[in-house]
C-alpha cells in the first residue's frame, strides 16, 4: 500500500492521501468506506474481533460487578479494586469496542465527528483508570504481603480512596484533548477514535501530550507495577527459603510467581504496542507507515477490556468459585481451600 503526502484537516480528522487523489473529501473517514487503507475482508475482520471483545468483555465485567454485589464475602479492599477495573473495562468495551464494531462493519466512522470525539474520550478515560487500577493492585499486594509499612492495615476505605484516586487522574489525562490540549480523530484504519498522535499541528500541542501520556499514564503505572511485584517475588523467595520445609509456602510461592508473570505480561501486551507505536509516529516524522499495522495497537489496547478480568477475577479462585455458583455450576464447596494459597501468602512478610 502506497501513501502520498499527508493531509490534514484541522478539526476533524487527517488522512494520508494516495498520490492520484486530488479531492480530499471524497476519502472523508465520516463520510465514505475507507477502502482506499485496505481490503473489505481486513475491516469485517476487525469487525468480528471488536464484537468478540464487546460481547465477551462486556458479559465478563458485568458478571464480576453482579458476583461482587451478590456475594458479600467478595467485598474485601483488593475486590473494590478490581470491580473498579470492571467498571473501567465496561467503558471500554461497551462504548469503544461496540463503535468500532459498527465502524469497521460500515468501513468507515459512521457515526461521525461527534461520535468520535466522545468515543475517544470514553476509551481514554476506561485505559487510563484500568491503568491505575494495575498499579493500584501492585501496590496493594505490596503493601499487605511486604509490609513496608509495619502493622499498617489496608482498609476498604483505602481501597475507595485509590479508586476514587484512578477516576480523579484519568479525567486529568483524557479531557484535555477536549479542550485544545491534543484532539481525539480517526487512528489507523479510521474506524475508531484516540488521541491524535499522527500530527505535527502546532495550535494543538499533540506531541506534548503524548509525551505527557507516555510518562504519567503508561511510564509510571509500569514502574509501579515492576517494582511492587519484584518486592513481592524477594519477599516471597526469603519465606520460601526460611521454610523450606513447608509445602504450603513453597506452593504459595510458586502460584503467586506465575500470577506475577501474567499480570506483568498481561500488561505489556495491552498497552506496549500501542505506547511504541505512538512513539515511534512522534519521534520519526514524515517516515510512512501502514495504516493497517496502526490499528493494530488501538486493538490490543481494547483488548485489555478482556485480558484484565480473565487474569484478576477468573484466575482468582474464590472469585471464580462465586461465578460458577452464581450461574449453577458449581456449589463453592472449594471456597475454603481456595483462599489457602492466599492466607498463606499474606503471613510471609515480616512483622
Amino acid at each position: 500500500m502506497k501513501h502520498g503526502r499527508v493531509t490534514e484537516l484541522p478539526e476533524d480528522f487527517w488522512i494520508p492521501i494516495p498520490l492520484d487523489t486530488d479531492n480530499i473529501t471524497t476519502l472523508s473517514p465520516f463520510l465514505v468506506p475507507q477502502d482506499h487503507l485496505a481490503s473489505s475482508g481486513t475491516f469485517y475482520a476487525m469487525a468480528i474481533y471488536m464484537f468478540f471483545i464487546f460481547t465477551v468483555g462486556t458479559a465478563i465485567n458485568v458478571l464480576t460487578i453482579v458476583c461482587t454485589i451478590q456475594y458479600k464475602k467478595l467485598r474485601s479492599h483488593l475486590n473494590y479494586i478490581l470491580v473498579n477495573l470492571a467498571m473501567s473495562n465496561l467503558l471500554v468495551s461497551c462504548v469503544g469496542s461496540f463503535t468500532a464494531c459498527c465502524s469497521f462493519a460500515s468501513r468507515y466512522f459512521v457515526l461521525g465527528p461527534l461520535a468520535c470525539k466522545i468515543e475517544g474520550f470514553m476509551v481514554t478515560l476506561g485505559g487510563m483508570i484500568s491503568l491505575w487500577s494495575l498499579a493500584v493492585v501492585a501496590f496493594e499486594r505490596w503493601l499487605v504481603i511486604c509490609k513496608p509499612l509495619g502493622n499498617f492495615i489496608f482498609k476498604p476505605d483505602h481501597a475507595i480512596a485509590c479508586c476514587v484516586f484512578t477516576w480523579v487522574f484519568a479525567l486529568i489525562a483524557s479531557a484535555p484533548p477536549l479542550f485544545g490540549w491534543s484532539r481525539y480523530i480517526p487512528e489507523g484504519l479510521q474506524c475508531s477514535c484516540g488521541p491524535d498522535w499522527y500530527t505535527t499541528n502546532n495550535k494543538y500541542n499533540n506531541e506534548s501530550y503524548v509525551m505527557f501520556l507516555f510518562c504519567f499514564c503508561f511510564a509510571v503505572p509500569l514502574t509501579t507495577i515492576i517494582f511492587c511485584y519484584s518486592q513481592l517475588l524477594i519477599t516471597l523467595k526469603m519465606a520460601a527459603k526460611a521454610q523450606a520445609e513447608s509445602a504450603s509456602t513453597q506452593k504459595a510461592e510458586r502460584e503467586v510467581t506465575r500470577m506475577v508473570v501474567i499480570m506483568v505480561l498481561g500488561f505489556l501486551v495491552c498497552w506496549l504496542p500501542y505506547t511504541t507505536f505512538a512513539l515511534w509516529v512522534v519521534n520519526n516524522r514524515g517516515q510512512p507507515f501502514d495504516l493497517r499495522f496502526a490499528s493494530i495497537p488501538s486493538v490490543f489496547s481494547k483488548s485489555s477490556a478482556v485480558y484484565n478480568p480473565v487474569i484478576y477475577v477468573l484466575l482468582n479462585k474464590q472469585f471464580r468459585s462465586c461465578m460458577m455458583k452464581m450461574l449453577g455450576m458449581g456449589s463453592g464447596e472449594d471456597e475454603e481451600s481456595s483462599t489457602q494459597s492466599v492466607t498463606e501468602v499474606s503471613k510471609v512478610g515480616p512483622a
